[in-house]
């Protein structure tokens, strides 16, 4: 006979759907809320039934007799009036955190189709939860004929780890891998009808180049086709300027990651990167892709007297690349940072460029460790600037952890700014209580960033982000609740959008102001900064 639901877990998995509810970093459509909120349910259904278990296998005192079914009808009750009454407040939060960005309001939350889908997702879950005790308790039988009761299940329950992971990783993940895998090699592949190979002999991808057009992937071939021309740099300064240097080499350009780093390097020294007075080693995120906001912001800013030199690890998006192949991206970055680096500190100090690494998400997270500090202390470059940085980011993680007493988690000072700075949309990089020396790390980041700010320990502790002081971007009604926090915010770092300003999505006007703190490039006014902002607005 089939057991029935279990009243507890119903009661649980209903409040943690209504928790699920209430906002978090960004707005979510409703199919993600209705996902989010079924999945919140069977978490808390499933949370239900194991402390049931528990308070059974203590032997503690238990309902019984016809105090039962009040029991059961009153909790029946406060479940349904917490997951109505939070259902009807859904439009409103997601509407506040809208307005908060500057987003239009929703037209609803769809709370029928919210919990419709939220439904579906429970159910099948939960049902896959149950086939499992089913095979469990299966194999436990089974193995009770040849084992004691204990090794039994013991056995049965490992048996049946082992069968369901073999399904689920060895065949329905490592499909849909597959399937990923090659249609964003396909993508990579697409050369697109409108944009022109480069015909200047100092552009990768001419035919003067070292390295071919068709080896530089999707994301490299738009890098450098892309940016401003000379023509229009000196149109909008007043004066001649040269075009940026922009030097890509593909996944396809070479065999390795140190073939490709040395490629690099000599299609760089061959289009004269090294004589200009700014130069930048770029790590791009997973599919090769180089923020156009960052870099377009930062070539007016030097005025067109800048080189910079990326190199492609994956095709694959940033979670997929993460997740299959994340030692590439460090070791293409490691590689890539030893070859120009090295050829760097071998110039006159008084005539070699300017040197700046730079990154984005999970480039900045490969840009960290590219380098040891070890490495660099007797000829240091001149700085970084790493924007969103991932909640795995070593150096971000540690500035956090050891930030100056007083300063914020969602924006640290730590030890004075006299290396490391933070800043976001309301403050610069202009605030330290030591002088900035020469050697500078900068992050670039929004405290509504959920990639920035997620953590897997939200599950069972208040972040140190949603302390008081709150950030500006942040809402207000945001609450930690045990578990539900951590998978609303793991539903915004996936499928979470944001107008540009805001999340993980960064505004050339911020990355204006980072480069000019960073660099100081001279000869701007604040009168010719407002034009610079107006252009990129």
């Amino acid at each position: 006979m089939r057991a029935p639901p279990s009243i507890v877990g119903l009661v649980v998995g209903a409040m943690f759907f209504a928790f699920s509810l209430t906002p978090s970093l960004l707005p979510r459509p409703f199919l993600v809320q209705g996902a989010l909120s079924g999945l919140s349910f069977a978490a808390g259904y499933g949370l239900g039934v194991a402390a049931v278990f528990l308070w059974k296998y203590l032997q503690l005192p238990l309902v019984r007799g016809r105090a039962v079914p009040i029991a059961n009808g009153f909790a029946a009750v406060i479940g349904l009036v917490i997951t109505v009454g939070f259902l009807w407040q859904a439009s409103h939060w997601q509407n506040s955190l809208r307005a908060l960005m500057g987003m239009e309001a929703s037209p609803g939350a769809h709370p029928l189709l919210i919990g419709l889908v939220a439904i579906l997702v429970a159910v099948v879950l939960i049902g896959l939860a149950r086939l499992f005790r089913w095979v469990f308790r299966l194999l436990s039988r089974w193995l009770h004929r040849f084992l004691p009761a204990r090794i039994s299940h013991l056995a049965g329950i490992t048996a049946a780890i082992l069968l369901f992971w073999t399904v689920i990783d060895g065949v329905l993940v490592s499909s849909a891998l597959r399937l990923a895998d090659r249609s964003f090699q396909q993508l990579d592949a697409l050369i697109e009808d409108d944009l022109p190979r480069p015909v200047g002999t100092l552009q990768t991808g001419s035919a003067a180049s070292l390295v071919d057009w068709r080896d530089l992937g999707r994301q490299g071939r738009r890098f450098v086709a892309g940016g401003p021309t000379s023509d229009e740099l000196s149109e909008f300064l007043g004066a001649p300027a040269p075009a940026p240097i922009r030097v890509y080499v593909g996944l396809n350009s070479a065999g390795d990651a140190e073939e490709r780093a040395r490629l690099a390097l000599e299609e760089l020294k061959r289009a004269g990167g090294f004589e200009r007075s700014i130069l930048v080693l770029v790590t791009p995120t997973g599919t090769g892709w180089v923020d156009p906001a960052g870099q377009d912001t930062l070539e007016y800013l030097h005025r067109g007297d800048i080189a910079t030199v990326a190199a492609q690890y994956s095709y694959l998006n940033s979670p997929l690349a993460l997740l299959t192949q994340a030692s590439y991206g460090a070791d293409m970055a490691r590689a890539l940072f030893a070859e120009i680096y090295g050829y760097w500190r071998t110039l006159p100090r008084d005539s070699r460029p300017r040197l700046f690494l730079s990154g984005l998400s999970l480039g900045s997270l490969n840009s960290d460790l590219s380098f040891d500090l070890y490495d660099i202390i007797d000829d240091p470059f001149d700085g970084v600037l790493w924007s969103g940085p991932p909640f795995r980011h070593a150096t971000w993680r540690r500035m956090t952890a050891e930030r100056d007493p007083g300063s914020p988690a969602w924006l640290p000072e730590f030890r004075g700014g006299s290396v490391v700075r933070v800043m976001n949309q309301e403050l610069g990089l202009d605030r330290g209580q030591a002088e900035w020396g020469n050697f500078r790390i900068a992050f670039l980041q929004y405290p509504s960033d959920p990639i920035t700010f997620f953590s897997p320990g939200a599950a069972w502790r208040e972040p140190d982000w949603m302390r008081e002081p709150r950030a500006p971007d942040v809402s207000p009604e945001l609450r930690w609740f045990p578990v539900v926090t951590m998978l609303q915010l793991a539903a915004d770092m996936m499928v979470g959008t944001a107008p540009s300003g805001f999340g993980h999505e960064f505004a050339p006007t911020h990355y204006i102001d980072a480069w000019l703190a960073l660099t100081e490039p001279e000869g701007w006014s604040e009168s010719e900064l407002e034009r610079l902002r107006i252009l990129f607005d």
